[in-house]
């Protein structure tokens, strides 16, 4: 609802714009129609994603996400492919924006099916007539445990000063400012811009980690039922070895996070911000590629049970 006021009053305030057409008449009566048509069609969209979630496959919200993604992306490139022959450029530019995916594509892959796998063995035990344990496995430690959450919330905070510049005449000194200092596209804003985007990724990286995955408590079940990390005490220590050793892939799958995200950012200053138009961003790589392998997972997922659904019958 702030944001749509934002939006509106944005609009109200360009005088002579084409924008304020979309206004109707700088009335309270037409803003707060607006306000209310603005928040409204957000609810909608999260209801649909939910549900989707509920009846369809993998999660509601990031396929309307990427269906947007792509629906945009597709577009640039169409537009692209248009300005070739009045502008040969486009061409180089087509396919360094190609090349440039399939290696982040290949990177986000691999570093998204990376885990790390601890050893975990369980003591025999003798319950009765029958022995029980005794088997070796692993506690599967991912690289990339966070997914693609932290660089949404850095991007979330980073959009913050712009959001209020909503509230703003365009115009105004503060404005300005915003625009120059803490903007992607100001100068050198963008570069202030990817040091805090940065920061806010490693440290949302640890902190969903740390939200989504309790060592304390992996460490308590595991002795609960007998199972040790060969050369590892139970209790506290192996609590403390997980810690450790999760901290270490936790660092690695945030800097991979930052090169995501910072790698276009920067491919788009070199490239004069050409590349922009074709909807390179990092965040936006990760959700296409993120969603496709959820999606791939729920659909292998339900394959399974249906197997195994009509096997038992």
């Amino acid at each position: 609802m702030i944001q749509s006021i934002g939006i509106i009053v944005n609009f109200a305030g360009d005088s002579g714009s084409i924008k304020t057409q979309l206004f109707f008449d700088q009335t309270w009566l037409a803003g707060l129609f607006l306000t209310v048509v603005y928040t409204g069609g957000a609810v909608l969209v999260m209801w649909l994603g939910e549900r989707i979630t509920d009846y369809g496959v993998g999660n509601g919200q990031s396929m309307i996400i990427f269906v947007g993604i792509i629906a945009t992306a597709g577009q640039a490139i169409v537009n692209k492919f248009a300005e070739i022959p009045s502008n040969l450029d486009a061409i180089w530019e087509l396919v360094a924006f190609v090349l440039v995916c399939v290696v982040i594509f290949f990177a986000i892959v691999y570093v998204d099916l990376s885990e790390r796998k601890v050893p975990v063995q369980y003591a025999k035990q003798i319950k009765g007539r029958k022995m029980y344990g005794g088997q070796a496995t692993h506690i599967p430690l991912k690289v990339n445990q966070a997914g693609v959450i932290p660089v949404i919330f850095a991007m979330s905070f980073l959009q913050f000063p712009l959001t209020i510049t909503y509230f703003m005449n365009s115009e105004s000194g503060a404005a300005a400012w915003i625009e120059k200092w803490l903007s992607p596209t100001g100068t050198p804003g963008v570069w202030v811009y990817a040091a805090f985007n940065v920061v806010l990724i490693i440290f949302f990286t640890y902190f969903y980690t740390s939200v989504t995955f309790n060592p304390v408590e992996v460490a308590q079940n595991m002795k609960a039922n007998g199972g040790f990390i060969p050369g590892i005490r139970p209790g506290k220590p192996t609590s403390d070895y997980i810690t450790k050793v999760l901290s270490r892939i936790t660092l690695i799958g945030a800097l991979f996070l930052v090169v995501i995200a910072v790698v276009p950012l920067v491919a788009n200053i070199i490239s004069g911000a050409k590349l922009s138009s074709l909807a390179f961003t990092g965040s936006s790589i990760i959700i296409v590629v993120g969603v496709v392998l959820e999606t791939a997972r729920e659909i292998e997922s339900q394959m399974t049970m249906r197997h195994y659904k009509g096997f038992l019958e």
